[in-house]
């Protein structure tokens, strides 16, 4: 069987490894980031098994499904790669072409669904396989992984999380294929019930005091990546007149009584800082690019600025179609 991929980041590295250590899959060609071709990027691991490796901006061209053809490709899988395949590059594989979606469809559809997923409290999520069709995330349901998120997950662990329960598909999904494209499963998805969520980031980016304590915990943690770098940046929140960023943050279970983004006294195990029900405790913030102390940097008595935000679910449901 031919393959063709399509991947960047640490999960099209784990993809590749899975596909290129079967011996029943030949890898045609493999379309990635080229900038670096050390350590652990799609690009460095395809040079070390001796995969040939092409532009990944060529998936927009309908031109390229000609050479798709011309290659005999089965199967085409996208996995964590941005670039939108035109329709005749999707429809080129014999068997068919599959994207890797870090989310459930048609729930969340669209970018960084690990972060809205725990910004919306979720505490339930998937990994999806699908077809590819002309719309972006819209092809038929392959295979679906569900997993629980715990109240402590970030951002960077439930895309662990996607990825660890994602690559069981891909291998799911070569084992159907072998007996052909009537093999694979196609669930049609209820479009009716899609979100679609674009490159920005909720509120703003900023932390939103004004909301209960869980809205604003769970955007902290759904921001963090650590130690790499966040899709949405660092939650940002000004005090007097000073931008920080508030990196770490929890509940503490206690009633405010105190206007939204008021300061309390510091204590071992955080600063509290006053959200719409309950104290927030911020445990790690950065400012000006550098960590900084928060029982230090949050003066008691002192107030954040605090804008109106809306909740997740409402603004998402805003954003609408791509």
């Amino acid at each position: 069987m031919i393959v063709l991929i399509v991947a960047e980041e640490a999960a099209g590295v784990q993809a590749l490894r899975c596909v290129g250590g079967r011996d029943d899959v030949r890898i045609a060609a493999v379309l990635t980031s080229q900038d670096d071709r050390r350590g652990a990027s799609v690009a460095g691991a395809a040079a070390r098994l001796g995969l040939p490796l092409r532009d990944p901006r060529l998936v927009r061209s309908p031109d390229f499904a000609g050479w798709i053809e011309e290659a005999g490709v089965d199967l085409l899988l996208n996995v964590h790669s941005l670039e939108i395949a035109d329709a005749a590059v999707a429809a080129a594989p014999r068997i068919g072409s599959f994207n890797l979606h870090p989310g459930p469809l048609p729930e969340l559809a669209g970018l960084n669904a690990p972060s809205w997923a725990i910004c919306a409290g979720r505490d339930r999520h998937a990994v999806t396989l699908h077809w590819m069709m002309a719309g972006v995330d819209t092809g038929p349901i392959a295979y679906e992984a569900w997993f629980d998120v715990a109240p402590s997950d970030t951002g960077l662990r439930v895309s662990a999380n996607c990825v660890r329960h994602g690559i069981p598909l891909l291998e799911r999904l070569l084992a159907d294929a072998r007996r052909g494209a009537d093999a694979i499963p196609a669930r049609e998805q209820d479009l009716a019930r899609r979100r679609w969520h674009g490159r920005e980031a909720p509120y703003e980016g900023r932390v939103p005091w004004g909301l209960p304590a869980r809205a604003v915990v769970d955007f902290v943690r759904a921001s963090d990546y650590a130690p790499f770098p966040s899709p949405w940046g660092r939650p940002r929140a000004t005090l007097d007149g000073v931008e920080l960023e508030v990196v770490g943050a929890a509940r503490s279970g206690e009633r405010a009584d105190a206007p939204p983004g008021t300061i309390g006294a510091a204590r071992d195990d955080g600063v509290p800082v006053a959200a719409a029900d309950e104290w927030v405790l911020v445990q790690r913030l950065r400012r000006d690019g550098e960590r900084a102390a928060p029982a230090e940097a949050l003066p008691a008595g002192r107030r954040f600025a605090v804008e109106d935000h809306r909740s997740v679910d409402r603004t998402s449901e805003e954003v609408g179609l791509p």
